[in-house]
């Protein structure tokens, strides 16, 4: 087979954004991936762009406009004076007022958006954006550290030149924004397997949501429970993957690759080694399909940046040492230095709660709904929209070359809070109180 031309998208000020003291979502864990990406001489395997940033125009083709007014014009100073539509739009504790936090939603929906045209445009067979993913975000609400669905933004512009998309989330929380945005709808099947149940955020993602109307049986659900490996993971997730594929035939699928199911993550429960949590993207990449490839949960700084970089190689189809090379943020990674470390077995470990003949069940219930789908659907052929995005213009816009390494200057500008990192278990400052999403 021959190698896939890749794009991957970094905006080099992602990672300065800060959630505040004590919450565990870390957009510096972007830098690290970068970083390590760029030691790994990765990125001369596919093309580097400073992704487009999304208007409110773009976020307003899903999200409800007094929303996405609201997060341009709050500001940490403000919100005291806003209380009842912090309320209203579920912006607190775990979706916290940050400065900047408009433009982190721009960069990383830009990136995505991007990412969807390219893709329709076939200027790439897979876009990787790491900062995106955030599959939590309601139309009119934010909701488990997710503003803006940038996901539901991208398959909206995919599903202009595509049929059929498939959303796969193997993040360890159920893709809930993203699944109601698309349930009454037979044009994007979305697959989400995760941890369910004993009240775990964001507590819906049942086998038993099929989707409604014309979109019954186009919404997948595999509810786990805690302790899944490697190969229990794979039993249900290749055959399920392979079944969607042969019943809705999607001509893009946008692949969402949540670290949080990785063992040890703060906020996870699995015990998913990063070679196992990379056999689920090396499976969906031999499908041949057009592929948007997004981040999404992780909460372990080091394990996420590990799972990421070892990722992109695999989308690259590039062979990388398991020895970390010499970079930046080297002693996050220590006392091994590798990038593929063994699932440590702890006297505290997780034990696996998922029986062969549960697994079995699910696999089996998930088959038999696949049948009911008659055929795959299709739409009648029309002018296709134009694109939001004019990549001409883009493409030729003067900035600094976006395959070289970041310059000193842009180093100079990273800003790293320090309880970014903490040696550990928790792998975060020793907060008492943490948001639970």
């Amino acid at each position: 087979m021959s190698r896939r031309n890749v794009v991957y998208f970094y905006e080099p000020e992602v990672g300065n954004f800060h959630y505040g003291v004590g919450h565990p979502m870390k957009p510096h864990r972007i830098a690290v991936t970068h970083s390590l990406v760029l030691n790994y001489d990765l990125h001369k395997k596919m093309k580097i762009y400073r992704p487009y940033r999304a208007t409110p125009q773009d976020m307003c083709r899903f999200h409800s406009e007094d929303y996405i007014d609201f997060l341009r014009y709050v500001s940490p100073s403000l919100q005291g004076l806003n209380y009842k539509q912090l309320t209203h739009f579920n912006v607190g504790e775990d979706c916290p007022v940050f400065e900047g936090l408009f433009d982190f939603c721009s960069m990383y929906t830009g990136a995505s958006l991007e990412g969807a045209v390219r893709l329709n445009r076939r200027h790439c067979d897979i876009a990787i954006n790491w900062s995106g993913g955030l599959h939590h975000a309601h139309k009119s609400e934010a909701s488990g550290f997710c503003y803006v669905n940038d996901i539901v933004i991208a398959i909206l512009e995919l599903l202009k030149y595509h049929p059929r998309v498939l959303y796969i989330d193997i993040d360890i929380h159920h893709g809930d924004g993203v699944q109601e945005a698309f349930y009454l709808c037979d044009r994007v099947m979305t697959v989400s397997l995760h941890k369910y149940g004993n009240n775990f955020f964001p507590n819906t993602g049942h086998m038993y949501e099929l989707g409604g109307e014309i979109g019954k049986y186009f919404s997948v659900n595999v509810p786990f429970r805690e302790g899944i490996d490697d190969a229990s993971y794979a039993s249900v997730f290749k055959p399920v993957i392979e079944a969607v594929m042969s019943h809705f035939r999607p001509s893009a699928i946008v692949l969402q690759c949540g670290a949080d199911s990785l063992a040890c993550d703060r906020l996870g429960c699995f015990n998913l080694s990063i070679d196992g949590h990379g056999e689920c993207v090396e499976f969906v990449k031999k499908f041949n399909v057009p592929t948007l490839v997004l981040g999404g949960g992780g909460y372990t700084l080091r394990n996420v940046a590990r799972c990421w970089t070892y990722e992109t190689s695999l989308l690259v189809d590039e062979k990388i040492s398991n020895e970390l090379p010499y970079e930046p943020y080297m002693e996050y990674f220590g006392p091994d230095f590798t990038l593929r470390p063994e699932v440590p077995t702890r006297a505290n470990e997780i034990s696996n709660a998922n029986p062969k003949a549960y697994l079995d069940t699910i696999v089996k219930f998930t088959l038999d709904n696949l049948k009911m789908i008659d055929f795959a659907p299709s739409v009648q052929m029309m002018d296709v929209p134009e694109d939001f995005l004019n990549l001409d213009k883009l493409d030729h816009a003067e900035e600094s070359d976006p395959d070289m390494r970041e310059t000193k200057a842009e180093l100079d500008e990273r800003v790293e809070q320090e309880n970014e990192f903490f040696d550990g278990d928790k792998d975060n400052d020793a907060a008492d109180e943490t948001p639970q999403a």
